[in-house]
């Protein structure tokens, strides 16, 4: 165990296994659509994570499925199932303390399902959000990250992102700007990144113009 200090413009947070601990919520909804298509649940779940909805269910269309149709069921059951959602340890905490011109959430969930899970977890709203309603194309593409640091004014690269899922490694990489593993993920999208078991370990504090992100207890 060490300590790391890195400076940012800003910070920049999935939601889904970073922000908020849904899943048990996430397991069941996904369970509940292998099932009912005659899919295996555990392949679904190897690869949902971090990944739009839409996408999901795209890649593992039956013949004849709805796509669109699924999805809006899915979106559906997820919004009116907040049992078990609590925040990641140290969440709340750490935004507490954030300037809010100084973050904001980056998700792969629609802006009412966030609102729903960030409020069950008894966490902030950011003023700055960018969902799935916000982008043309999801995580893994960076377009979600590059365009939270462009409504914040700043580029890209002077950005730390906290993540937990390979899609969003992926995207925050491409971006541009500096991630940070959060959680157990240690797949190739993780590969050379500084990881932490959650959020308890950050403290960010102004420094001069920017911040200073510092992890007491990376791993």
């Amino acid at each position: 165990m060490s300590d790391e200090t890195l400076s940012a413009e800003v910070v920049l947070f999935d939601m889904d296994g970073t922000l908020v601990d849904s899943t048990k919520v996430v397991e069941r909804t996904w369970r509940r659509f292998a099932e009912r298509h005659g899919l295996d649940a555990e392949s679904i779940l190897a690869v949902s994570h971090g990944r739009p909805t839409a996408a999901t269910v795209a890649r593992f269309a039956t013949q004849g499925m709805h796509v669109a149709a699924e999805t809006a069921v899915l979106q559906a059951e997820e919004l009116d199932d907040v049992d078990g959602i609590v925040e990641v340890p140290g969440a709340r905490a750490l935004l507490e303390t954030l300037d809010p011109e100084r973050w904001a959430v980056v998700t792969s969930a629609d802006r009412e399902l966030t609102k729903r899970r960030m409020g069950a977890a008894g966490l902030p709203m950011p003023r700055i959000l960018v969902s799935a309603d916000d982008v043309t194309v999801g995580k893994p593409d960076p377009q979600g990250y590059r365009s939270a640091a462009q409504i914040l004014g700043v580029d890209p690269a002077s950005a730390v992102v906290f993540e937990d899922a390979e899609a969003g490694l992926m995207a925050a990489r491409a971006s541009g700007a500096a991630p940070i593993v959060v959680g157990d993920y240690a797949g190739p999208a993780a590969e050379g990144l500084t990881r932490i078991p959650d959020l308890r370990p950050v403290r960010i504090q102004r420094e001069g113009r920017g911040l200073s992100v510092r992890l007491i207890d990376k791993l």
